[in-house]
């Protein structure tokens, strides 16, 4: 699993021609989820996630987390996160979960952060969505789970 997370003045997602997800501060995250992903993992991810301090305080340090800014998250699924461009110029997915195994999991992962934070937008599941977003600093991370949680795929 990887959450492509970005910390933001403001982002949103936008479906044939109409906003559908909107936060001010905060993370926008795009959800790549892999064949072998499980809530188990999720759940790490989503710890990891929530309670990552980068906002900073007022000494300018990265010390604060989601909650401390009220912050919102906008959670978009992303399969091409696991894109594979090791041969040729076209990127191959087969490390891509299955849509039905990826949008479960999507699901899931809203649904649990909307258990810890109080405003959590979204994309739609498989649609074609035009994202805009200010970029905070910039400040971008990849949190993958091969990383996070041992014995992960």
């Amino acid at each position: 699993m990887r959450f492509l997370v970005q910390r933001v003045t403001h982002a949103e997602v936008e479906v044939e021609q109409g906003i559908i997800g909107k936060i001010g501060t905060g993370f926008l995250v795009f959800i790549g989820i892999s064949q072998e992903d499980t809530k188990e993992i999720a759940d790490k991810m989503i710890r990891k996630l929530v309670n990552m301090r980068i906002f900073e305080d007022v000494n300018g340090k990265t010390n604060l987390s989601l909650q401390d800014v009220a912050g919102g998250l906008l959670l978009v699924s992303q399969f091409t996160l696991y894109a594979d461009c090791r041969k040729g110029n076209r990127p191959s997915f087969t490390k891509a979960g299955s849509p039905e195994l990826a949008e479960d999991l999507y699901g899931y992962i809203v649904s649990e952060c909307r258990k810890q934070v109080p405003s959590v937008q979204t994309g739609s599941f498989g649609a074609n969505m035009k994202i805009s977003l200010l970029n905070d600093g910039p400040f971008t991370i990849l949190l993958d789970s091969e990383e996070l949680v041992p014995n992960s795929p």
